[in-house]
């Protein structure tokens, strides 16, 4: 029997569509024409819009998606010993690899990359996971939710086999937690920090001037 699809399905569904146009603008727009700042630019602004839409629809939409104040301290400190631990093994296996370029550019980049990783982490947990999860139609585990988040974000992360590798972990931790009720701000800001280490010290790239250099005279 086929169940039909109802009209908060269909939002979900479209939402999850609009997500993997995102994606496969970043395989056209970052990887093919090196544009970089202006697909961030354009997704963070179309998906903060979104979000702005959808809290003047429903008041209490920021705390379902983990956008909120709610449990931040907590959800901090429990994932403060990981960052701080994965910080120093990406610097130390840099040094020891001589894969590392860090440098100064990686202080601004620790300021303007949590929003993206907050967007990012959004994106992936806070529709694709919880629609998944919320789907009517659908009756999806939780492990079957937290393992296809998890390949979605790898996946995007695609040619760079370290980084797909690196983020479908972080993504099978971040998705179980927020299903759990954990603060996705907070993941988002860790998602930056952790991978501006990551990019200067295991993949030997300075994301501040792949992004930032060209437009920048």
């Amino acid at each position: 029997m086929t169940t039909a699809v109802t009209a908060s399905d269909r939002r979900r569904l479209l939402e999850i569509g609009l997500i993997a146009l995102t994606g496969l603008g970043k395989f056209v727009f970052m990887d093919w024409l090196n544009w970089r700042l202006p697909y961030i630019l354009t997704a963070c602004l179309f998906w903060m819009g979104y979000i702005l839409y959808r809290r003047r629809q429903s008041p209490n939409i920021l705390s379902q998606w983990g956008l909120s104040t709610n449990r931040f301290q907590k959800t901090f400190l429990e994932l403060l010993p990981l960052a701080l631990l994965s910080t120093l093994a990406f610097v130390f296996l840099g040094e020891y690899l001589e894969t590392s370029v860090l440098n100064r550019n990686v202080l601004p980049l620790l300021l303007v990359y949590p929003l993206w990783g907050i967007i990012q982490q959004f994106l992936i947990i806070g529709l694709i996971a919880q629609n998944l999860q919320q789907l009517e139609a659908v009756d999806l585990s939780k492990g079957w939710i937290v393992l296809i988040a998890a390949l979605v974000f790898a996946v995007v992360h695609f040619p760079y086999l370290l980084l797909v590798g690196g983020t479908f972990v972080l993504a099978l931790l971040y998705t179980w937690l927020f299903l759990k009720g954990r603060n996705l701000v907070v993941m988002g800001i860790y998602h930056g920090w952790l991978g501006a280490f990551f990019f200067y010290t295991l993949l030997g790239r300075d994301p501040w001037n792949e992004v930032f250099a060209q437009w920048m005279g």
